[in-house]
């Protein structure tokens, strides 16, 4: 039986506090994605791209550990969230072939020995609950550059595209509209979103549902615009999508969730089709 090409997907992760705001609208779609993968997708493994792991200015890292735990990147939460456990497990021979493939893109890389930052664990807690929703297949993370090159990037997603064909799932993890910066003053304005979070987050959408072949140019003109600073101060948050437009290739993109909500944008995007 022929193995399906399997769809990639940008998830906006948000804060580690969205594991316990199950009333939040985020986190009912980050289950809904979850369901969707582990139960229509069915992939061997999953390959993820944070925007809280930047490699070096032309090179990449790819985790090849089996088991390292959890990297608790935050600051200020209560005492307990860093004591949560979300359990995972890597595969050596996955990191080993993504390090073939980044080489035979002329991108240079190496293997390090690394746990998952929040960027993953966090939003998998909600879309993979070990409990309900378990994912059982193992993670291997790679890291971004340490740039703020789009295209450089996209190129970074296109060098793991046929992985899609071996049935594994590519998952990009940021923010649509991330300002922290502005978060105290959003609140002042609650519930209405800052103006950026609106204009930036449409922009990024019809930026990703262009056609395929003006995509990479649209959303490199988005890094150009007068309110992409305003929605995101560094591009951290931005450039993981770029990466999952790359991986994509010849399919379409779209937008399947969103809302503004403060100096934020939760803009959740699937490339290709399940089951395509």
């Amino acid at each position: 039986m022929a193995t399906q090409r399997t769809p990639v997907y940008f998830l906006s992760h948000g804060g580690p506090n969205v594991m316990e705001q199950h009333d939040h609208p985020a986190y009912a779609k980050f289950q809904a994605i979850g369901a969707e993968i582990t139960q229509k997708v069915k992939p061997k493994a999953v390959v993820v791209f944070s925007a809280h792991w930047q490699g070096e200015r032309n090179l990449i890292e790819v985790n090849t550990a089996e088991s390292m735990g959890l990297i608790y990147d935050f600051y200020g939460f209560p005492p307990h969230y860093y004591e949560m456990q979300y359990p995972n497990k890597g595969s050596p021979e996955l990191a080993e072939k993504l390090l073939k493939l980044f080489g035979n893109a002329g991108i240079k890389a190496e293997g390090v020995r690394r746990g998952l930052d929040h960027g993953v664990w966090a939003g998998f807690v909600c879309a993979f609950n070990p409990e309900t929703n378990p994912l059982n297949v193992p993670i291997v993370q790679v890291s971004l550059f340490d740039t703020e090159d789009p295209d450089q990037h996209y190129k970074l997603g296109k060098a793991v595209s046929s992985l899609r064909d071996e049935g594994i799932q590519i998952i990009c993890s940021g923010m649509a509209v991330h300002n922290l910066r502005d978060m105290y003053r959003a609140m002042q304005q609650a519930p209405k979103p800052m103006p950026y979070a609106v204009t930036f987050d449409q922009a990024l959408k019809e930026a990703i549902e262009t056609s395929p072949e003006s995509r990479q140019q649209a959303m490199s003109e988005l890094m150009k615009r007068p309110d992409a600073r305003k929605a995101h101060p560094t591009f951290h948050h931005l450039l993981p999508v770029h990466v999952a437009a790359g991986a994509a290739g010849n399919d379409t993109g779209k937008q399947v969730w969103t809302m503004a909500e403060g100096s934020m944008a939760w803009g959740q995007f699937r490339f290709g089709e399940v089951g395509a």
